[in-house]
């Protein structure tokens, strides 16, 4: 009997092809590389002029500026005090800036003067900033004019809050008016009711000093919600973008950073330029 001839398949052994990843690091590198050229080209386009202010281009006038320029280590900073010069320049100071070396705090980048601060005093209607007591003092032996403003908490008793800072803060031939700071909107209220309540103090803490109360706040917030009801008192306004190179007319002061080195004080602190000279800024004075 004859045998079947059977074959067996053999199965073909396949090398492993090689996965292909999209990010592979040539890729990658690549990408944040490109992104890094844009990045700095799409800065220094921006800052140009304050560039050219740093690194002394501009002109002859500005090289003999170079050793102070340099020293100035935020171009944008340099550049809005550049924009105004001969403006009162100031802080605002709370408990988060620790303990504050007043003797030592007399310019910003050993070229400004500084003329003034505003201390935090009290916060809603019960908490004194743990730092008011020293920082009002300070202020006032460092010869610096200074203003208390009280940080506003939406869903909390305007009037306990007003008589909070009532209580806490006496101010003297010198002072600057109080200021009232309202950044956040109200969770347990409408609108109506926060502005309400906003009146409210600004008329208790003006009755009680018989000076009209500064209100603190940013810019979209001002837009939105309290420049057209508040038009009749004065603003210190916050604004921190890149694009705002100039105080607005209609602002009293503007807060144009958050990250500045002031001597005598550890870590950033808040910078303000006032919308005039230091005697206008004396004339809105106590009496």
């Amino acid at each position: 009997m004859k045998r079947k001839m059977v074959r067996r398949k053999t199965t073909p052994i396949r090398k492993p092809k090689k996965k292909v990843s999209v990010f592979s690091g040539k890729l990658v590198r690549y990408l944040i590389v490109t992104f890094v050229i844009v990045l700095v080209i799409a800065v220094g386009y921006h800052y140009r002029d304050g560039l050219a202010y740093y690194f002394s281009f501009k002109s002859d006038k500005i090289l003999k500026k170079e050793a102070e320029a340099k020293r100035i280590s935020d171009v944008r900073n340099f550049q809005v005090l550049e924009k105004h010069e001969g403006k009162s320049v100031g802080l605002d100071v709370s408990e988060y800036q620790g303990k504050i070396q007043w003797t030592y705090v007399d310019t910003l980048e050993q070229k400004y003067p500084l003329d003034f601060v505003f201390i935090r005093a009290t916060v809603g209607r019960d908490r004194k900033d743990r730092r008011f007591d020293r920082n009002w003092l300070g202020a006032k032996e460092n010869k610096m004019i200074r203003g208390a403003y009280h940080y506003y908490r939406p869903n909390e008793n305007s009037l306990e809050q007003a008589e909070l800072f009532i209580k806490t803060v006496t101010l003297q031939k010198g002072d600057l008016p109080p200021v009232l700071d309202i950044e956040k909107l109200p969770k347990n209220q409408s609108l109506d009711r926060l502005k309400v309540g906003l009146k409210r103090w600004l008329k208790r803490v003006e009755l009680h000093y018989e000076v009209k109360p500064i209100i603190y706040t940013g810019e979209k917030y001002y837009d939105d919600f309290l420049k057209e009801e508040f038009s009749d008192y004065l603003f210190w306004i916050a604004n921190y973008n890149f694009y705002r190179e100039e105080i607005n007319e209609d602002w009293l002061f503007w807060q144009f950073t958050e990250k500045a080195s002031v001597p005598g004080i550890k870590g950033n602190v808040d910078v303000n330029i006032y919308n005039g000279d230091l005697q206008q800024l004396q004339f809105i004075t106590k009496e």
